[in-house]
């Protein structure tokens, strides 16, 4: 992962970053997310193996996280940490992370295995909806869309509390809007705009919306005016 990706944290700089990086942001919002996990992790564990695991995958992330070093073999240790852990908290962890690193190393096809691994052995993992981002993702970066329409609308619906939907909405509007579905574009990115109003991604919601209109008036129909009457006139009977 490029130090400087990894360094940003998850505020309004990142989604910037996001819009310039599409293809790498599912990657890199994952590694952001999961290494201040990763900082405490072993702190909080009773049993000493599952210790040894989340000291193991601090060991990884954190000198990472804080720009401390670069490996770019850093999948494969989070690999070997889930063959040396594996059903460990740390293991899912690490799982989830070895797949975030080689997507961000264009390697979509290894990407896509191990976040699919992620969704057959974690299912009840609470980072299962950064997994289904993952894939949907993937099937993007692959020039797949159909395939990446489905995932999204899937992980929406079926993780509709979950706080990658509003990335999944963005990308799923970008979607839509390069197949010629505008109106359905169009309600995503409102969407996505009502629940991040105060946010990077909520503001270029809102430009992709203003961009959308300027291209498309008709999708923007203008209110009905208001009627009033005139001063000293009483309103019409019904």
């Amino acid at each position: 992962m490029r130090t400087e990706a990894v360094k940003l944290p998850l505020t309004d700089r990142f989604w910037a970053w996001f819009e310039a990086n599409k293809r790498q942001a599912i990657g890199g919002a994952i590694i952001i997310v999961l290494a201040g996990l990763a900082t405490g992790f072993f702190l909080y564990q009773r049993e000493q193996r599952e210790a040894d695991a989340g000291e193991a995958l601090s060991n990884i992330v954190v000198p990472e996280a804080t720009g401390l070093s670069q490996r770019p073999d850093a999948a494969n240790a989070y690999l070997k940490l889930v063959t040396d852990y594996p059903r460990s908290p740390a293991a899912a962890h690490a799982l989830l992370l070895a797949a975030a690193h080689l997507f961000d190393q264009d390697k979509y096809a290894e990407a896509q295995q191990q976040f699919e691994r992620f969704v057959r052995e974690y299912r009840q993992d609470p980072l299962l909806s950064e997994a289904l981002l993952g894939l949907a993702a993937c099937a993007d970066a692959q020039h797949r869309t159909n395939d990446a329409i489905t995932a999204y609308k899937n992980l929406i619906e079926r993780q509709p509390n979950s706080n990658v939907i509003p990335q999944a909405r963005f990308a799923l509007a970008r979607l839509y809007e390069s197949s010629g579905k505008l109106p359905e574009a169009k309600t995503l990115l409102e969407e996505v705009e009502r629940s991040n109003p105060y946010g990077s991604l909520g503001s270029e919601a809102g430009i992709r919306l203003e961009e959308l209109k300027a291209r498309h008036p008709e999708l923007f129909p203008l209110p009905a005016p208001m009627t009033t009457n005139a001063p000293g006139q009483l309103p019409p009977i019904r």
